[in-house]
């Protein structure tokens, strides 16, 4: 139904390749949920180059599948960057972690997956 995700950018991306947005969930469905799973260790830890680098690596995902929390991720992610030891982003973590859950129960259902 797209309620937690966008689908649009995706099918001008692919031409309207069902076949690849098919497995282009199966990846999101593959990767971002274990990623999340990084994400939110590695803050919870203090951990800003493991931080910095999985938010980085999730953020061309996120956008192309319109989670709408982009903004939130590029803040931890800069948080990881800058080691801004006094900020505290699990607030965004938060939010950037449900965002990530909604997504995905929906895309398995959405996709039979």
């Amino acid at each position: 139904m797209e309620v937690n995700y966008k689908l649009h950018r995706l099918r001008e991306l692919a031409d309207n390749d069902e076949e690849f947005i098919l497995a282009l969930a199966e990846t999101f469905l593959e990767e971002v949920p274990a990623d999340a799973i990084v994400l939110k260790q590695a803050v919870e830890s203090g951990n800003f180059l493991q931080t910095y680098q999985t938010a980085h690596k999730m953020k061309p995902t996120i956008d192309v599948f319109e989670l709408g929390v982009l903004d939130k991720l590029i803040e931890i992610q800069n948080w990881g960057k800058f080691e801004k030891t006094g900020d505290d982003v699990s607030a965004q973590l938060a939010v950037v972690l449900k965002a990530i859950d909604n997504a995905s129960s929906e895309i398995k259902s959405d996709f039979n997956l």
